[in-house]
Parts: C-alpha cells; sequence; structure tokens
C-alpha cells in the first residue's frame, strides 16, 4: 500500500530566488502552502527579515521552515551576545548550514527538508548572499539562484535570460517579481502573493508586499 503521509504534510513548494545586483542583495518569494494538490494557505510568507541585517528565504516542509527560522535567529542572537560581534553573513549561513546537516542526519519518521537562501549585509556595507541546500551544503551566489524550490525551472530559465552584472536594484526587483509572476502562471506550488526584500549597505527594506487576488465574473 502507498505511503500517503507526505501527501498530508503543509509543504511550500514555491518559488523564492535571490539576485545580486549592483548595489545589494534582491530576494523573493511567494505565499502559497500545499498539502497533496490542495492549497492549504495563501499567506504563507516564504521571506522574512530575521534581523535588521539578514534575510532568508525557504522552501521545504512548511513546518520546517518556520522552526528553522525561529531558531536561526534566536541562534544569531545567542552568538552576537556571547562574542560581543555581529556575526557575518558567511557565518550565519554556515550556521544555518550546519543546523540543515544535523536535522537531516536525526533519525526521523518525517526527515525536516528546508532549503534556504540567506541575504544579508556585513558591518562594512558589503552585501553578501548564499544558498542553503537541503542536504546542508552552503554555496555563495554571485549572481542568482532559486535553491530547490519547485518553481525553480521557471524562476532560473528568465532569469538566466534577463540577469545582468551590473543591474540596479531596482532592476533587480522588478526582474524578480517578472520571475516569480511567470513560475506562478505555470508551477502548482506557487501563487497568491509576491514577497520581495532588498539588502544594501542602508540596511534591510521590504519593497514588494503583493497579494494576487483572482477575479469573477
Amino acid at each position: 500500500m502507498k505511503d500517503n503521509l507526505s501527501d498530508n504534510i503543509m509543504k511550500s513548494g514555491t518559488s523564492i530566488l535571490g539576485i545580486v545586483c549592483k548595489e545589494g542583495i534582491v530576494i523573493a518569494g511567494d505565499r502559497r502552502s500545499t498539502a497533496g494538490n490542495l492549497v492549504m494557505s495563501k499567506r504563507s510568507k516564504k521571506v522574512i527579515n530575521i534581523n535588521d541585517y539578514i534575510v532568508v528565504a525557504g522552501t521545504g516542509v512548511a513546518s520546517d521552515i518556520d522552526l528553522s527560522q525561529r531558531v536561526f535567529g534566536a541562534e544569531l542572537k545567542l552568538k552576537e551576545l556571547k562574542t560581543k560581534i555581529r556575526p557575518s553573513v558567511r557565518e550565519a549561513a554556515s550556521l544555518f548550514g550546519m543546523m540543515t546537516y544535523r536535522n537531516i542526519r536525526t533519525p526521523s519518521m518525517i526527515p525536516s527538508i528546508v532549503g534556504m537562501l540567506v541575504g544579508g549585509v556585513n558591518d562594512d556595507g558589503v552585501t553578501e548572499l548564499y544558498t542553503v541546500e537541503p542536504a546542508g551544503g552552503v554555496y555563495p551566489v554571485d549572481d542568482y539562484d532559486a535553491n530547490f524550490s519547485s518553481g525553480m525551472p521557471f524562476v532560473l530559465g528568465l532569469l538566466e535570460r534577463q540577469w545582468k552584472k551590473d543591474m540596479t536594484i531596482q532592476q533587480g526587483v522588478d526582474l524578480a517579481v517578472e520571475a516569480l509572476k511567470s513560475s506562478t502562471q505555470r508551477d502548482v506550488g506557487s501563487g497568491n502573493g509576491i514577497d520581495v526584500f532588498t539588502i544594501t549597505k542602508d540596511g534591510v527594506n521590504h519593497v514588494v508586499s503583493q497579494e494576487i487576488i483572482p477575479t469573477y465574473s
């Protein structure tokens, strides 16, 4: 008999993406969570600011994303209190990678499945973007990435064609919105809303918060 347990778990199939721009980083995601072929939530925000200098976007099992983000924020704060130094973006991404690596290797009936984009700005004003894949590997991103989100094939196809090395933050925001809208047209795990954050030397800003509402005649 086929085990349908995985079909009953709320998942963030999702489209997330990160774009490296001339002045900083753009991170974006949609708002849909599913269980099997059922849309369970239209308000699941996959992109959140962990603190005033780190933004993360997650894909995978919705409960794992939520717990991982909260624990990640707490661990970063503890690290800062212990060392009296604000962790760098690279240190933050490495911390999350270690958490992910440990979680998937802890015996469990339902393994933790989370992929994450981690972007932020360091004390010196330098911005960085990292992708943490579901097995715990941490990789710097110098152009763009969509991790292992279900919308990845649609997102990367557009970014491959339209991303430019010296694009401005506003161009990055416009491209992120276009990529997400393209993905939601084809990926059943993506939709219902768009959130876009920018990260520059001046800090973190939530620049797009858009609900996608169906219209009926």
